[in-house]
């Protein structure tokens, strides 16, 4: 199961009056672990940052000066993204964003049955409560301490961890849970169940160690009695 977490950051919070994507991020996950695969780019916005949105995020002009523009970075996005669902916080968003700049581009938008928000996922989880980035990572037990400003790569990871919790917190597929679930299932429904013993071999020298250790430090022990004592050796 491969999905995408995706952030960007912007000149602003209105692409229809103009504002720009000046970073974009996003990390893969496959069944909500990330692989360390990643892609981030900084972008020209081809017009001026405002000096509120420098505030949340720390671009200035001078930062992005040389970078390349969207379209010259827009093929290696898509290529990242494949047709994975798209995993991000707020994401209409960041999807509001890219949509316009794939405009630009005479590209077509992405398809919203690839959306996935995880901040909807959170307000159904904790309706009424704050449920922020941020607010989340404190309450999940996810370590934001080195978030300081927007960044859109370091969020993506942030979200990545979030959203394993919100998902449950534990990797589908394990063999393992499955043949426990399956197991007590068959369990409570009163159904013999074969268990495979996995013994661990001791060396006969390691053993003898451990008798003469018990032997000096534990007087008159329980275990060494019958019926305990049966089968020792």
């Amino acid at each position: 199961m491969r999905q995408i977490v995706l952030d960007t950051e912007t000149t602003g919070l209105d692409p229809l009056q103009g504002d720009r994507i000046i970073e974009v991020a996003a990390v893969e996950l496959v069944n909500l672990l990330p692989t360390g695969a990643t892609f981030h780019r900084l972008v020209h916005p081809e017009r001026d940052i405002p000096a509120e949105a420098t505030r949340v995020h720390g671009f200035t002009n001078a930062d992005l000066e040389g970078k390349p523009r969207f379209a010259e970075i827009v093929q290696d996005l898509l290529a990242f993204l494949g047709d994975a669902p798209i995993i991000a916080h707020n994401a209409p968003f960041d999807f509001g964003f890219l949509d316009a700049e794939l405009l630009r581009c005479g590209l077509p938008p992405l398809d919203r049955a690839r959306m996935v928000d995880s901040l909807a996922l959170a307000k159904q989880r904790y309706p009424g409560m704050p449920n922020s980035l941020d607010a989340l990572c404190r309450r999940l037990g996810v370590d934001n301490s080195m978030r300081t400003a927007h960044n859109a790569i370091l969020d993506c990871r942030l979200l990545a961890q979030v959203y394993l919790e919100l998902m449950g917190g534990k990797q589908p597929g394990f063999e393992l849970a499955a043949t426990l679930a399956a197991g007590g299932a068959a369990v409570a429904a009163g159904e013999a169940v074969e268990w495979t013993p996995l013994p661990i071999p001791v060396p006969e020298e390691s053993a003898a160690a451990h008798r003469a250790f018990l032997a000096a430090k534990v007087k008159d022990a329980l275990w060494l009695k019958p019926p305990f004592a049966e089968g020792q050796g």
